[in-house]
Formats: structure tokens, sequence, C-alpha cells
């Protein structure tokens, strides 16, 4: 089972426009998929779940589209915020938060505060986020500790200072929506990810959709630059002292 998840929910402004719906249905209903994606991997014994809610690029779409989805992540916060502590899940947002309203921040914030000390589940919502953004924040962070030079910058220094410090890297990306590409989400962290693309519309993604992903997961060797037979010898060592 993956430890850690990382979606990209895409497709509800098709999913709307098949129905004939204006797109801000899409993200309405796109919430419903968020909640039942949390509960199945919870049920799963899945520890961290990222979602890419809102990225840099997205202040790109029509300004009114924007405006909805700013008061629908407030209204969602407010909403399911109280639920998420009551089921022991920490909730983080990750991203640039200077360009939302002091409104949207302050119940980020309190959000935040109020999940700070929950181990059950981790759930990480990307919003105003940039996979380079994310880099370049972690380098500036890095300098800013080491006035006298960044020669002795290394990998585990600048992961130290990424947004997503705090988790382990994703094993499992899912995109839904039928596109076929990373758009600027955990560039950093996906290097070793196993990567899945589904045509199911966000809206319409459930635990089967999901449990097609996993079982993609599970039937894959994950070898981190070894061979083969390397993973199998360390899988059967690893069993045979799990026995003795």
């Amino acid at each position: 089972m993956p430890r850690h998840i990382a979606v990209i929910m895409d497709g509800n402004g098709r999913w709307a426009r098949k129905r004939f719906l204006p797109r801000v249905a899409g993200h309405s209903r796109g919430v419903e998929s968020v909640r039942a994606t949390i509960k199945s991997c919870m049920a799963r014994g899945v520890e961290y779940l990222t979602l890419f809610a809102f990225s840099s690029e997205n202040w790109r779409r029509p300004a009114d589209e924007v405006s909805f989805l700013m008061q629908l992540f407030i209204k969602s916060l407010e909403k399911e915020v109280g639920r998420m502590h009551q089921n022991g899940i920490r909730l983080r947002i990750i991203g640039d938060l200077s360009r939302f309203d002091t409104e949207l921040v302050r119940v980020i914030e309190s959000a935040e505060a109020l999940t700070a000390a929950n181990t059950r589940f981790n759930l990480t919502i990307a919003a105003n986020y940039g996979g380079r953004w994310d880099i370049l924040q972690a380098v500036q962070r890095a300098a800013a500790k080491n006035p006298e030079g960044m020669q002795g910058l290394t990998e585990d220094v600048l992961a130290a200072e990424l947004s997503m410090a705090f988790a382990p890297e994703p094993d499992l990306f899912i995109r839904t929506g039928g596109e076929q590409r990373i758009s600027n989400f955990l560039l950093w962290q996906l290097a070793y990810t196993e990567l899945f693309f589904t045509d199911t519309l966000w809206p319409d993604f459930d635990e089967k959709a999901l449990d097609l992903a996993i079982a993609s997961y599970k039937g894959r060797e994950r070898r981190f630059g070894r061979t083969s037979e390397q993973v199998q010898a360390a899988a059967a060592g690893a069993n045979a002292g799990n026995h003795a």
C-alpha cells in the first residue's frame, strides 16, 4: 500500500460542460470527491494525501471562476475542518499564500492551528503552488541560512527547505481527466514516484477508481536505480529476516 498519494484533481470543468452546467458546478461537485478520497485513503492505511487544488498558473483563468474557487475554498475549509479534527486529520496548506485575501489566509491559519496536533492522517492542499516556486524558495531559504556561500548545499539540505519537507516523497501520483503531464506539481518530490493517469474526471473519481490506481502501483517494481535482481535479493533477505 502506498504510504503517500499525490493527486492532480483535473476535469471539473469538463464534467460540468458534459452536463450543460456552468464550470463552477464541477468544482462544487469535486469537493465531494475530495471528501470520499480522504475517507478511502484512511480506510486503506494510506498515511499522506496531497491534493493539487490551485496552481500558480490558475490565476490566468476567468476572473469569475477564480473568485468562485477562492470562495469555495473558504466555505469548504470552514465546513470540513471540524470534521477533519474529529477524525484525527492534520491539515496543511502549501503554496504562496501572499496572493490570497486576508479572510482566506485567516481561515487557512485557523484550520492548520486546530488540526496541528493530529496524527492519524496527513492531508495537504497545494494552493497557489508551483513546483518551480517551491524549489526556488527552498534555495532562497538555504542561502539565507548560509550567508558565507552555497558550497555546502546538498540534496538533503535543499529538501529540508521544501514545502513538503514534513512528509515522505509520494509513492503514487494520480492525475484524473485524461491529461498526461505533471503540470509543475511537486517537481522535486516526484522524482521516483510511480505515475498513474486516468481518463476519469475528478467529480467521478470514487473508491473503485482509487483502487485501480493502487492496484497499478502494487504491480510495479520500484528499483530506485537498482537492478531487478538486486531488488528481488533484498526482498528475499527481508523476508528471511522476518521469518527468523
